[in-house]
């Protein structure tokens, strides 16, 4: 262009003349108008001014994952490398040096988590949530969950110690960089409501703490043995049997997990195991049972506990498998929440040597260091609940500060401890124990109530409490377990280490690069010197007590390479009915394992996506045995068949979505309505909440039982003067049904979707609280994971409560698929995501690929991840 020439004009005019242009046309506004523009414009200006204020806050809390951090007490520098879904691998020079690293990017992504899960277990919740949390903090309190903690600190290996002390260092190094408001939203939220809250230190009695808590949720036992006391109280030991023992009704149990290959400790007297048990009938026992349940309910959930609580495990040889190398299944099954109870991670030492042979990844437990389910270069390990019997209830007769042994009343071992608590005044804790353990009912308002015991006794000078018995509080180095599987390089090592593990007991599922595969069930089992530990005992008899020693660990089942290639480990009975000591008192039904033996029969070119597949089949394993009572009802033509005519074509899924999630919702609608027709009559308070009919794999097995005798006292309904039969109560629960579907979807049943009722609900550990705050606050941080398929007793796992509705409660809360030998092909997902801040973009970023069943590869090569590496952060220790 020559100096002469003009530049053309524009033909959208710049920006001061449009601000020129608009100011003018305001000012030819009506005064009216203009001043309320001039409030319009400043609401929008105070709204975006707040809204960007928020949206400080809400991200402030998000940790840096890249750059360089100084932190005190690195050997050397580490390096923290985050692929594309925030998945951290930490690589360091030294075994320490690992383990802060794992505890530094542990509390830069879920710190709130952590300190939620040591509070829980130490009874120190009403520290950060207030007067609602008193009740759990006194049972946790009497449980004496830390205490157990802090004994065992002194038991692990020097090893695992100093593993877990540098694991702190790593999290207190975090923490000393931030304050609560950056720490996590959730310390703001509770900061508005009052008390100001503190955080502290993390120590690695902590951490021990945490483990003792999730292994209480895992723990078998306590809770079954007051459901059969009250259930048995209400309707009789037969009509019980019927609900509570429904397997030895119907002679359903799988085939146990080993058969051969166990050793047995020959200097043990088997009968002592299976001895009577007693139960007694008179009602102040009943009502003792019943408060020690209330007591034990007060204790927050973490990973869950009950029907839906297992976990899924297989693994076969490469005999079965299209690479002719091994593969290896696993997907826990969890209470759902946000976040998940896992946090994926590798660690891997710089170069692998004796000084440091760490180079593993899995999933970790945020709180304890190494990772407890996952592989090595060398091996892959799945953890499934082995679903023993490790607590009991003992009723005491007590008088005052004495407790009945025989014909002696012996003193009350006691010690008081206080609760702080946020918003209110310290509440203090009187814990009195037994030779059996705590006596839980004290914890409830009304535990100094006197009970009279029998005919005959001092009224008003006795009365009764339940104490507690459980593997758990015996002091172990579980912990030594979890670092030694991170360090196997064969079976043999994968049962060294098992060897340490006590609580929660497991079923470990193995396979090596080699092609050797394995199982062995872990964990104290106690030996009962009477009784078979299936119901509350009479605590002053003096040989109802446990062995001072468990099970020994080389008579627990195992296996290595059996003769099928095959190991399935489903939470069904470990052992068979020779087995010399009581492993399980209520083994499961087995509907899940029978399902994945059946998938993988016959199978020679097994590869990961069939694995896949078996993780995520939704057969329902009741409906071939309700179906046909479903298809024989005769009902009326039009709006009541409707549901009825979908079951014609059912093939037994039950996907979220499709041709068939039609007819598993109207499936799924009738089995609840049947549960309540038949079962809420006769399962009055009491014993109602010890043995809600929620629809779990056990009352699978009891309703299977039932349809077979049609004219069982259980389908009556006892407020109805006429007598109902099974058919009655079926037909009626089939009208209902189709009128809740209705209601819930849509008339039109071709329209049902099972995914529609059956959503995966993820709610934060922040409590739910009165008012605006307290709406505000899950709105923020809960998480609606879409409609899932499955069910109780599918290998897709995905509990609900049929006393509440159809909202998932448990699910498999990760999976995986190892391939041993080429560690690169394996693949992984979680149910949540990497973070537990809420506006990270890794808090439920894997959410909806798990609830479409689909995996993510699970690296592990060294060029391979530094491949998918997005972002580094590294820790180096301090100059000079």
């Amino acid at each position: 262009m020559s100096d002469t020439e003009q530049p053309r004009p524009s033909s959208r005019p710049g920006p001061g003349r449009v601000v020129a242009r608009a100011w003018q046309e305001f000012q030819a506004l009506p005064a009216a108008l203009r001043l309320t523009a001039w409030t319009a414009v400043g609401l929008v200006l105070v709204l975006l001014a707040g809204a960007a204020i928020a949206i400080g806050v809400l991200r402030r809390p998000l940790p840096d994952g890249s750059g360089t951090e100084t932190v005190a007490g690195l050997d050397a520098p580490v390096r923290i490398v985050r692929d594309e879904h925030g998945v951290p691998q930490v690589y360091g020079e030294s075994l320490d040096d690992l383990a802060m690293g794992q505890g530094y990017v542990t509390a830069q992504e879920r710190f709130f988590q952590m300190d939620v899960r040591r509070r829980t277990a130490s009874g120190r919740l009403a520290e950060l949530f207030g007067a609602d949390a008193v009740p759990g903090d006194q049972t946790a309190r009497t449980l004496g969950l830390r205490r157990v903690a802090e004994r065992e600190l002194g038991l692990l290996s020097p090893q695992t110690r100093a593993f877990l002390e540098a694991y702190t260092r790593g999290v207190n190094a975090y923490l000393d960089t931030r304050s609560p408001a950056t720490l996590s939203i959730e310390y703001t939220l509770l900061d508005l409501r009052g008390g100001g809250p503190r955080t502290e230190d993390w120590s690695p009695v902590d951490s021990l703490a945490w483990l003792t808590q999730m292994a209480w949720d895992l723990g078998g036992g306590a809770h079954d043995d007051i459901e059969r006391a009250l259930v048995t109280g209400a309707v009789g030991r037969r009509m019980a049997a019927r609900v509570l023992d429904p397997s030895a009704q119907l002679g359903a149990s799988a085939e146990p997990i080993v058969g051969q290959g166990v050793v047995v400790d020959q200097q043990f007297e088997p009968d002592a195991v299976r001895g009577g048990t007693r139960n007694p009938r008179r009602a102040p026992f009943l009502t003792a049972v019943t408060r020690a349940g209330r007591a034990l309910d007060r204790l927050p959930q973490t990973v869950g506990r009950g029907d839906g609580v297992g976990s899924g495990s297989w693994v076969v040889s490469g005999d079965h498998t299209a690479s002719g190398k091994p593969l290896l299944a696993d997907d826990p099954h969890l209470r759902t929440s946000i976040p998940g109870p896992w946090m994926q991670i590798g660690l891997h030492c710089e170069t692998v040597s004796r000084s440091c042979p760490l180079d593993v990844a899995g999933f970790s437990s945020p709180g304890l260091p190494g990772v407890m389910i996952g592989h090595n270069a060398d091996v892959a390990w799945g953890l499934t609940d082995l679903d023993a019997d490790v607590t009991d209830l003992f009723v005491e007769r007590l008088r005052g500060d004495r407790v009945q042994v025989g014909r002696r009343w012996r003193p009350l071992r006691e010690r008081t401890e206080r609760i702080q608590v946020a918003d209110g005044p310290d509440v203090s804790v009187t814990v009195r124990a037994t030779r059996h353990g705590p006596l839980v009912t004290d914890v409830l308002p009304d535990a100094g109530a006197a009970l009279p015991t029998e005919a005959g006794s001092q009224a008003g000078a006795e009365e009764l409490g339940v104490a507690v018995s459980w593997a758990g509080l015996r002091p172990s180095a579980t912990l030594d377990a979890i670092l030694g599987l991170d360090l196997a390089t064969d079976g043999d090592d994968v049962r060294r280490a098992a060897a340490s593990w006590a609580s929660p007991g497991q079923s470990i599922v193995w396979a090596d690069a080699q092609g050797h595969i394995g199982y062995q069930a872990a964990g104290d089992i106690p030996v009962r010197l009477s009784g078979d530990g299936t119901r509350p005992q009479a605590g002053w008899r003096p040989e109802n007590v446990w062995a001072d020693d468990p099970v020994p660990y080389s008579a627990l089942p195992f296996v290595t390479d059996p003769a099928d290639g095959v190991v399935v480990a489903a939470n069904q009975r470990a052992v068979g009915d020779d087995y010399p000591y009581l492993l399980t008192a209520d083994p499961d039904p087995a509907y899940r394992a029978r399902r994945i033996a059946d998938l993988l029969e016959g199978r020679d070119d097994l590869d990961v996506d069939d694995m896949v597949a078996i993780q995520t089949d939704t057969q329902s394993p009741f409906a071939s045995a309700l179906l046909p009572v479903l298809l024989d009802v005769d009902l009326p033509a039009g709006y009541e068949q409707d549901g009825q005519r979908l079951l014609a074509d059912w093939d037994l899924s039950q996907p979220a979505e499709g041709e068939q999630s039609a007819a598993a919702a109207y499936f799924n609608a009738v089995w609840r309505e049947l549960l309540a027709r038949t079962f809420d009559d006769q399962l009055p308070e009491p014993a109602y909440s010890a043995a809600r009919p929620d629809g779990g794999e056990r009352w699978y097995a009891a309703m299977e039982g039932l349809l077979a005798r049609p004219n069982d006292p259980w389908w009556d309904d006892v407020d109805t003067l006429q007598v109902e039969r099974r058919d009655d109560i079926v037909r009626a629960a089939m009208l209902a049904a189709r009128d809740d579907l209705t209601r819930l979807q849509a008339r039109d049943a071709e329209n049902w979707t099972w995914g529609h009722q059956h959503r995966l609900e993820l709610t934060s550990a922040l409590p739910p609280t009165e008012g605006l705050l307290g709406d505000t606050a899950h709105d923020l941080l809960d998480r609606d994971g879409g409609g899932l398929g499955g069910g109780p007793g599918s290998v897709d796992a995905t509990g609900w409560d049929a006393t509440r509705g159809f909202t998932v409660t448990t699910a498999p809360s990760m999976r995986m698929v190892a391939t041993p030998g080429d560690w690169d092909a394996s693949v992984w997902i979680d149910l949540t995501g990497v973070s537990g801040h809420e506006q990270s973009d890794h808090y439920d970023d894997q959410t909806p690929l798990y609830a479409a069943g689909q995996m993510l590869p699970f690296l592990f090569g060294r060029s391979a991840l530094a491949d998918a590496g997005r972002e580094t952060l590294t820790l180096r220790p301090p100059a000079g």
